[in-house]
């Protein structure tokens, strides 16, 4: 068996994702990979280095092969974020963050601090593309949109109004992402959204 690292961590990816962290023991690992847990120390030095290991792999992404921003616009790439972060959220089990930040604080509080730069650094390039596009307008603040757009993120997936299950609706979904983008389009960008909306949100 050719086993890389990076097979372990897209296995402990989907358990964490599944079943939380705490309970997944690296024997349980082991017997998933159908490796004995001295193979496994090979590729890491123990549960906490495994942890990060896979929480840097999931922040490093897999933009899948048939996406090409190079043949998208703004809009649509801000769609394609959209996505992909309310997949994520639909996909984890809420123990996984819960268990992150009580056993693994330090790991944790890494792992915040990258995600945070990482989406800032794609919001700021996103909002100037788009004005490089003429698609957004020339005249906000980028960085203070960009700390809007993070600072949401980051709060209605753990609010009192707004559950995990509605966040990830289709209908919420279209809704967030037009306010979002007439906010900040310019009349060209609204015409391009109106024009493909269906494209873009076909379920709302």
């Amino acid at each position: 068996m050719n086993l890389e690292l990076e097979d372990i961590l897209k296995k402990v990816s989907d358990l964490y994702n599944r079943y939380g962290i705490r309970s997944i023991s690296m024997d349980d690992v082991a017997h998933e990979m159908g490796i004995s847990k001295k193979t496994l120390y090979k590729f890491v030095q123990d549960k906490s280095d495994l942890v990060e290991k896979v929480m840097l792999f999931e922040l490093s992404g897999r933009r899948p092969k048939d996406i090409d921003l190079q043949k998208q616009n703004a809009i649509e790439d801000l769609f394609w974020v959209n996505r992909v972060i309310n997949q994520a959220i639909k996909d984890t089990n809420p123990s996984k963050e819960y268990d992150l930040q009580k056993y693994y604080p330090a790991i944790y509080e890494k792992f915040h601090t990258l995600k945070t730069k990482k989406i800032m650094e794609s919001m700021l390039a996103n909002l100037r593309k788009g004005k490089k596009e003429k698609l957004y307008r020339e005249d906000f603040d980028e960085d203070i949109i960009a700390r809007m757009y993070v600072l949401r993120m980051h709060r209605i997936p753990h609010n009192e109004i707004v559950s995990a299950k509605e966040f990830t609706s289709s209908r919420f979904i279209y809704e967030m992402f037009v306010y979002h983008i007439r906010g900040i389009a310019s009349a060209e960008g609204i015409k391009f959204l109106e024009n493909n909306i269906d494209k873009l949100l076909p379920e709302h």
